[in-house]
């Protein structure tokens, strides 16, 4: 009898998870998709549940149920509940009451704890929502650098606290995977040893994709030749030596300096040309695509008015035919099951729309409220911004922010941005204001772009005008900017006519 449970046992928790596993996919994709691509991944919902109706989008609701015909008619009693509040892009409405929970899951606890009792299974144990957590956290529609790194982090030997530094590194890395933190930096706001930090980051310039974690370009390729091997090669010397001639391929001087043969500096360069200069871009977003803005942000009379853009999300209710054939009592049990079943899908794609455009409003709302000198002037007033700081403010958990600005588009004064342009460290200026580093590379832009040609501005003069508006930096971090804008350095600026 004791095997006979335990098969038993077996085939029911497997059921559950195929019951479970398509809400987790669908909510994920809601919450991460861009604009542009919700309206496919709504329609593939659309296709396969037959008890959904898409209405015309002058309607007054997201749902599109009247008010007195109401949206619960074939469901049971505690499953009975509002489809979901209007769609109306109105910022002056009451806000919803979320709770600090991750709000599609504590949905989704409802509707599946409601399927477990109605099943006649056993009570849904700790074990069990344990189980589920893991499930949802291994369904990822797109891969970040950051979530590739932290799932090495966590197969790595690292204790409690450098675990906590890892994954302040990691948060700190720029598209191209370049550390935009010292580890001093990160342990003083982070309030944690240095050793902790300094062991993490040796940890993380090990990880896959090689070249992660560098400071600059040069330490990039060298960590890249460490990991094949080739820490001692001519590459490595010439990189680590004579970069500055390597990218102006002197390929003579170079040959001078070490003693080798021309061919041989020719080789290395062939080999440095096959290196990865930005080894996180591979997971960037594919930016070769048209752009439509989740949300506009304008003026209007002196305030804010944030619009989220609905264009390209289907209105949706449950259909009144199926609630109509459950009503009659016509059908056998297995059909009435199978249309319940497929009405609290409907009901928790709903659901999961509205909240996937609270949370994108709420958010929105917080980064103007922090960026506010940005959307009245313009870049060179962006202040320093982290999702720590928004999930605080908002009341969700840190990867409910980073899910939700994934491939999202502000529509502002000064042109369309993604959401993640707004979350950037940055500098204490003496007069104790927040600059961030986008501002800074602003104001280095616009210095060289003033710059009198024959004359032009070294790096360290770039850091001593820098300093004459109150920021100081260093003059490596300077270079690492000017590189980054695409500039290059004085000697070639240098214009002899």
């Amino acid at each position: 009898m004791a095997g006979t449970g335990f098969s038993q046992d077996l085939r029911q928790r497997q059921a559950q998870s195929l019951v479970l596993a398509p809400q987790l996919r669908h909510s994920l994709k809601i919450l991460q998709v861009a604009a542009l691509d919700l309206r496919s991944v709504i329609q593939e919902e659309l296709q396969a549940n037959p008890t959904l109706e898409e209405l015309p989008m002058e309607g007054p609701s997201l749902d599109g149920e009247p008010a007195e015909s109401g949206g619960d008619e074939g469901l049971e009693p505690e499953e009975r509940e509002p489809l979901g509040p209007s769609d109306s892009n109105e910022t002056g409405r009451e806000p919803m009451d979320f709770s600090k929970e991750f709000e599609i899951l504590t949905k989704l606890d409802e509707d599946w704890r409601t399927h477990l009792n109605q099943a006649g299974g056993q009570p849904y144990t700790g074990e069990d929502a344990e189980r589920r957590q893991h499930f949802f956290d291994s369904l990822v529609s797109e891969t970040s650098l950051q979530e590739h790194l932290m799932r090495q982090a966590k197969m790595a030997d690292l204790s409690p606290t450098a675990l906590r530094a890892m994954e302040h590194l990691v948060g700190s890395l720029d598209d191209r995977g370049f550390l935009t933190q010292s580890p001093s930096d990160v342990a003083l706001q982070a309030l944690l040893p240095l050793d902790d930090v300094q062991t993490a980051l040796r940890v993380l310039r090990g990880f896959e994709p090689a070249g992660i974690g560098a400071t600059d370009l040069t330490e990039c390729l060298l960590l890249q030749l460490q990991a094949k091997g080739r820490s001692d090669s001519l590459a490595a010397r010439i990189i680590r030596d004579h970069f500055n001639l390597l990218t102006r391929r002197r390929i003579p001087d170079i040959a001078r300096k070490l003693g080798v043969h021309t061919d041989d500096v020719q080789e290395v360069i062939e080999e440095v040309g096959m290196l990865d200069p930005a080894p996180g871009r591979r997971f960037a977003e594919d930016t070769n695509r048209v752009v439509a803005p989740d949300v506009t942000v304008e003026e209007d009379r002196g305030e804010w008015k944030i619009t989220l853009n609905s264009d390209y999300i289907p209105r949706l209710r449950l259909s009144s035919t199926y609630k109509e054939m459950i009503a009659k009592g016509s059908l056998s049990r297995s059909e009435r099951d199978y249309i319940r079943e497929q009405m609290r899908s409907g009901k928790f794609l709903i659901n999961s729309i509205e909240q996937r455009q609270q949370t994108i409003e709420r958010i929105t709302r917080e980064i103007v409220r922090v960026q506010e000198e940005f959307f009245r002037e313009g870049v060179a007033k962006l202040r320093p911004l982290t999702m720590t700081q928004i999930a605080d403010a908002v009341g969700v958990h840190e990867t409910t922010v980073s899910r939700a600005i994934a491939n999202k588009f502000i529509q502002t004064p000064h042109g369309v941005f993604e959401m993640k342009f707004f979350f950037t460290p940055g500098y204490q200026s003496q007069a104790g204001e927040s600059v961030s580093n986008t501002s800074v590379k602003e104001m280095i832009g616009e210095l060289i772009e003033l710059e009198d040609r024959s004359h032009p501005l070294s790096d360290q003069e770039l850091v001593a005008k820098l300093q004459d508006k109150g920021i100081k930096i260093a003059r490596r971090t300077v270079a690492k900017y000017r590189e980054e804008l695409g500039l290059l350095p004085s000697t070639l600026r240098r214009d002899y006519t």
